[in-house]
């Protein structure tokens, strides 16, 4: 791994040599880079994983969970998309030290005194919130009848949700979703306020050292690299998922 990085890093700076930029910036900080982006891509990766796993029972429980369910679900995700996401992380970082004792006596403190695991933590909960309302449009898309049909042949409520319902509304939100993906990727750069070392983290390491503007140029660089990987997978995965869409327009 480590000579693979190596090798990245002296492609990276035969390319910034040639377009005229400092390169002896980029060798005393190239790999620092490197490693922030893998920090920033586990960071957005782990947080899209687990508020998925969050988002799916909200988005049913918007839509089947009664009253007092729905209500619950609603204000989840009335109140993570209607604050920023830099306040809820401070929230949880600086929030969870007045707590020291309490989470050390349930054996919390350990997750919670690393500041990726905060960071990871408030993503999680932001993006649960966002997924879920995707997901919900995309089951309240969705014909009534199909809920019947599946009944109709003999699948549970839950079973008709798990094989028929969700597969679609996934298939529905896909853009959005990769939307989310993008935007998550662009906020994980808050995380470096609360000393999490990821591209933004390194970027503002790079610049207090070498007062120079240029670092500030490469993060961007890098961070729309990130994006339009993204972009173009997402793309592909929507013309195989969506496919029959496609044919039928």
């Amino acid at each position: 791994m480590d000579t693979l990085l190596r090798a990245v890093a002296d492609g990276f700076l035969w390319c910034m040599g040639l377009i005229g930029l400092n390169v002896d910036l980029m060798e005393r900080y190239g790999l620092r880079f490197l490693d922030g982006v893998w920090v920033t891509l586990a960071l957005v990766g782990l947080s899209i994983l687990f508020g998925a796993l969050i988002a799916l029972p909200l988005a049913v429980a918007r839509v089947e969970g009664g009253k007092f369910l729905s209500r619950a679900s609603f204000t989840y995700s009335y109140f993570f998309r209607g604050t920023p996401l830099l306040a809820q992380t401070f929230l949880v970082y600086y929030g969870a030290g007045q707590f020291r004792e309490q989470l050390t006596d349930i054996g919390l403190w350990w997750f919670f005194r690393d500041a990726f695991n905060c960071a990871v933590f408030t993503f999680t909960l932001n993006t649960a919130a966002y997924q879920s309302e995707i997901l919900r449009g995309g089951i309240q898309t969705l014909p009534a009848g199909q809920m019947e049909a599946a009944q109709a042949l003999g699948l549970s409520r839950f079973n008709a949700y798990r094989k028929v319902v969700l597969p679609q509304a996934i298939a529905i939100g896909l853009r959005p979703l990769g939307n989310e993906l993008v935007l998550m990727i662009k906020a994980s750069a808050i995380a470096s306020v609360i000393t999490v070392y990821d591209l933004m983290g390194v970027t503002r390491l790079a610049f207090s050292r070498s007062y120079d503007m240029e670092v500030y140029l490469w993060a961007a660089a890098l961070y729309l690299i990130m994006v339009e990987i993204v972009r173009r997978v997402w793309d592909v995965l929507e013309r195989r998922l969506n496919r029959h869409l496609l044919l039928s327009r």
